[in-house]
């Protein structure tokens, strides 16, 4: 499942959940902080993992 990470404008609180694209879709998020939901997500890096050997 994709990491989301996202941060509050009312606290400058930064923070990541771990969600399905669908879960993403249809969930109102909030800050787990201010309970705000004055949320705008912010750019992560990621890694991609194969089952082949580079």
């Amino acid at each position: 499942m994709p990491t989301y990470e996202y941060k509050c404008e009312d606290c400058n609180y930064e923070f990541s959940m771990i969600l399905s694209i669908s879960e993403r879709e249809k969930e109102k998020i909030t800050c787990p902080s201010c309970k705000s939901d004055k949320i705008r997500q912010i750019p992560s890096s990621f890694m991609a993992k194969t089952s082949r050997k580079s």
